[in-house]
């Protein structure tokens, strides 16, 4: 186990990479060991990842795994303020308690969770997803119409690639790389470390604007204490959420993040850093673990990605998932389920013992950190398909996600839409196919609808906008009184109509079941922006439509502020250079540039700095057996491995 949690730890502080490499790296060393051993090696490693995803997420910005999405939204601004100790230390309990309710609840359920979940057909994960979307009326940022229509754009990229219904490919424009869709990794990275990282670099400050860590993590763990119950509804949540195949980890912080922001009373400050912004979603993603576990080993049924390569790794062990968890072999369910409590405890306390040391980081001059996070965003989002166009596709999404941050249109609901678009389609083709519009009228359709409608009811009683402030009922965004200056903002929500049109224009070619999806979602979306555009053409200052953080953020007016454009232009560098000549050169070429010209290093540090990053790559590289972009020269002149 202790095997399993560390690498876990490593693979988790790595953005990108998550569970799914972590397994497959220990997948060759399951021949020959004891089957309780390995499954507790494979369980440490799983359980733990949820755990140290959290130190990127908040001392960067980057989201270090899917699950850990939702926590960048407090723990970052947390860390800013120089209080990166106190967020990590309270992520690390909330995901010790959270992974030990999981365990809990898998121990009570493990017998009769059987007839629950088959109990569960497709209208029911249909309407599970509605609930998902749900989540959206929250999370709408101060403009319900952006908020909608982030979520339709989330949709429509979801939606690219093959419809699950007829196989036809949607929006695709002729690029073989569309054919499977946008890969998760490449959205995440691109929408919230992409416009963090070009935030932080025109600031040209560390990332906690203060020089103290704050106090330590005995003040995280006061603050989980004082929001226990919030834990244990989240860890509730995260368990329910894990147990039903396709859902899984990728949406699960979304909707714990949400349940909090609906039912926290008392001083909310989601977005700016709020404790319970953190402590919610990593209750709930640990949780979800113990949940995942049930239909994997009851079912054979991958509860997430993840769980499919653990299930694998049954199947190497000679373990039959099925009936037999419960019956003959119900000693081997118990020892994974226990495996997943003590992993979590083992792996808070390591995080913890860590988190001090690890989060003096924030005080380090990003300019320093910058290249080794570009570098390392980059490398992790090649690997989501292996071709240069995640890189094409990252830097395209960034550029996205900068005029979303930009011109306040919430990043969350986006990447919602995106995560639940397959999932929606899909169980709503096959409710109708089975069922008809007949399973508008199953009992578990109605509760879980009337779950959702009182989601959306008090979800936009308690908006956030993109300050993190609950959304007062008068119009008071920062705003400045001119139209010229609001035409950037009414030119994005115009090049956002083009993209609904174009989204429209390519399913009126499908067949009916091909096309019903993209179409409804397009016209919902351009419904949205013909609200929202003579709002902000026309709006009184102040209007609730109005934001541009180029004229009112927090930067304007400070010395040293640079380009909002210059962190992206170093990344596209990056990727030009990896194009041509293939990326370990590309490292080679981009890191002491970068260290000489934007951060003023000294020749020393910049080839010490230069050499540390090739090596780790190249380690990272090697033990993972992970490869390389390669570059058109790299083709020509046929060069040996690291260089291709």
């Amino acid at each position: 186990m202790l095997v399993g949690v560390s690498v876990g730890l490593v693979i988790g502080v790595i953005p990108g990479l998550g569970g799914i490499a972590g397994l497959s790296l220990l997948m060759p060393f399951l021949y020959g060991m004891d089957e309780v051993a390995a499954l507790a090696m494979l369980i440490g490693l799983v359980a733990v990842i949820p755990t140290s995803d959290t130190f990127s997420s908040v001392l960067m910005g980057i989201p270090g795994s899917s699950a850990s999405q939702a926590t960048v939204l407090d723990g970052f601004p947390l860390a800013r303020r120089g209080q990166a100790a106190r967020a990590l230390s309270a992520a690390f309990i909330s995901s010790m308690a959270g992974g030990i309710f999981g365990a809990v609840v898998l121990t009570g359920f493990v017998v009769i969770a059987r007839p629950i979940i088959l109990s569960f057909a497709s209208a029911e994960l249909f309407m599970l997803a509605l609930f998902g979307l749900s989540m959206v009326a929250v999370l709408a940022g101060r403009s319900l119409a952006k908020g909608l229509a982030a979520c339709c754009i989330g949709l429509i990229i979801g939606s690219i690639g093959g419809a699950p219904a007829t196989g036809e490919f949607r929006m695709i424009f002729g690029s073989e790389y569309l054919y499977d869709g946008i890969p998760l990794v490449i959205v995440g990275l691109g929408f919230f470390a992409i416009p963090e990282i070009a935030d932080l670099l025109r600031k040209n400050s560390a990332i906690a604007s203060g020089n103290a860590l704050g106090a330590g993590w005995f003040d995280g763990l006061r603050d989980w204490w004082s929001n226990i119950w919030l834990s244990a509804r989240c860890a509730g949540l995260g368990c329910i959420i894990g147990a039903i195949p396709g859902l899984g980890g990728s949406v699960v912080d979304w909707i714990a993040y949400g349940h909090a922001v609906q039912t926290v009373k008392k001083d909310p400050q989601f977005g700016k850093g709020d404790i319970r912004g953190v402590i919610a979603p990593e209750s709930a993603n640990n949780a979800m673990q113990g949940g995942a576990l049930l239909p994997t080993m009851l079912f054979g049924i991958p509860g997430s990605g993840a769980m499919a390569v653990f299930l694998g790794g049954m199947v190497l062990l000679g373990i039959q998932p099925g009936p037999s968890m419960v019956g003959a072999d119900l000693n081997i369910t118990y020892s994974v389920i226990w495996s997943l409590a003590m992993a979590n405890v083992m792996g808070a306390g390591i995080c913890l013992a860590l988190a001090i040391p690890i989060s003096k980081l924030t005080q380090i001059p990003f300019q320093r950190l910058a290249p080794f996070m570009i570098v390392l965003i980059c490398f992790a989002a090649f690997q989501a398909t292996r071709s240069l166009a995640d890189l094409v596709a990252l830097l395209g999404l960034g550029v996205l996600g900068v005029l979303l941050k930009r011109f306040g249109w919430p990043r969350p609901a986006l990447l919602i839409g995106y995560v639940l678009a397959p999932q929606a389609e899909t169980y709503f083709y096959q409710a109708l196919q089975f069922n008809g519009w007949s399973f508008l009228g199953r009992p578990g359709v109605i509760i879980i609808g009337l779950m959702t409608l009182a989601s959306v009811f008090f979800g936009l009683r308690n908006r956030v906008d993109e300050h993190g402030h609950v959304v007062p009922n008068q119009d008071d965004a920062p705003d400045v009184p001119s139209l010229k200056a609001h035409l950037p903002q009414i030119g994005f929500a115009v090049a956002m109509a083009a993209l609904f049109v174009l989204a429209l224009t390519d399913s009126l070619k499908h067949d009916f079941l091909g096309k019903v999806f993209p179409l409804s979602v397009s016209i919902i979306g351009l419904a949205m922006l013909v609200i929202l555009i003579p709002q902000l053409a026309l709006g009184k200052t102040g209007h609730h439509a109005h934001f541009d953080a180029e004229l009112t953020g927090e930067h304007v007016g400070q010395a040293g502020i640079g380009n909002l454009w210059g962190g992206l232009a170093w990344i596209a560098g990056l990727v030009g250079l990896t194009a041509v000549l293939g990326f370990y050169a590309a490292l080679l070429i981009f890191f002491p540039v970068f260290l000489t010209l934007r951060a003023k290093a000294r020749p020393v540090a910049v080839g010490l700095m230069t050499a540390g990053a090739a090596g780790f790559i190249l380690v990272l590289a090697w033990a993972l057996s992970l490869n390389f972009p390669s570059g058109a020269l790299q083709d020509v002149l046929d060069l040996p491995w690291p260089f291709r």
